[in-house]
């Protein structure tokens, strides 16, 4: 039996964890794939207060090895189901099952695809989710980035080191990113842009070898040949398997309250996974403290 059960260990999560072992909690913290989430694959934070400039890795690798050195244990697997009965939640993984008083979920999103045919049989074959994990397999390529947002942006700065070029296209006339990001890509000799250009098809059948678009402003057909697409179009939430347990919104986020609570006493929620505009370190780490501390306040409530 454990005090305080996290689900995810992005920043949030792990944030959580940290401020309920600091008020002497037990505390389990699992994960499904990488510490840190989302920000284990930005190549540079710099918009963390206090530290000028830190990789996405290192920064999750820090706060990872603080909360076990404070005492926090640490499963790897993913979570099947939600029980709970009296006061006890029963949290499935795939081969055991973890007893808590208290639940924080903190699981973050996933990358958003196109669902065009070829993508899923692509994937590793030239087209990717990640420029940190993979842009180093393209170097001296012609590579196409599709976004318009901070990750995407972060995503070309990264791949133009790499790349002999980077064409980032987008959907819209503009992009939506912080105009430091934008200066720095539109900087870059290496970088080319295409706006209004809607995504059709992945041309290629054991690898990519190039992508169809759509002109929304001409409705003409473009072709770009490419060996690799980086695909940075946001995320969806991962919370299909709690949705009994927490009311969720149209697009599947958990519908947030002031102290992070669900219906479900004994729930909360936290991060990306939840119904806000900011998706930030920064705002991933205050939705883990209030988590936390609102989990420590329903623990003391059952004594």
């Amino acid at each position: 039996m454990t005090d305080l059960i996290v689900i995810g260990a992005g920043m949030a999560g792990m944030t959580a964890c940290l401020y309920a072992l600091r008020q002497g909690k037990s505390v389990t913290i699992i994960e499904k794939n990488a510490i840190g989430g989302q920000i284990a694959e930005s190549p540079r934070v710099e918009n963390y207060p206090s530290v000028e400039s830190i990789s996405g890795i290192e920064l999750a690798d820090k706060t990872f090895s603080q909360i076990i050195n404070k005492g926090a244990e640490f499963e790897f697997g993913e979570v099947t189901k939600l029980e709970k009965k009296d006061d006890i939640f029963y949290v499935y993984l795939e081969d055991k099952v973890l007893e808590a008083r208290a639940v924080v979920v903190a699981s973050g999103c996933k990358h958003r695809k196109f669902n065009l045919p070829n993508e899923e049989k692509l994937i590793g074959h030239g087209i990717s989710y990640c420029a940190l994990c993979d842009g180093a397999f393209y170097a001296g390529e012609d590579i196409v980035l599709i976004g318009d947002a901070n990750t995407a942006l972060q995503y070309a700065l990264l791949l133009s080191g790499y790349a002999k070029s980077v064409h980032i296209v987008t959907l819209f006339d503009k992009f939506f990113g912080d105009q430091a990001l934008i200066d720095n890509v539109l900087s870059k000799e290496n970088i080319k842009v295409s706006h209004n250009l809607s995504l059709k098809e992945f041309v290629g059948e054991d690898k990519l070898e190039g992508l169809v678009f759509e002109n929304t402003q001409t409705h003409k057909e473009e072709r770009i040949k490419t060996k690799a697409v980086f695909v940075a179009i946001g995320q969806v939430a991962n919370n299909e398997v709690f949705k009994e347990f927490a009311d969720l919104d149209k697009n599947g986020y958990f519908v947030r309250t002031e102290d992070l609570s669900t219906k479900t006493p004994g729930l909360f929620v936290a991060g990306d996974a939840t119904s806000k505009k900011v998706k930030q370190v920064a705002t991933a780490i205050s939705d883990g403290a209030i988590a936390a501390t609102s989990a420590c306040n329903y623990l003391l409530s059952l004594k």
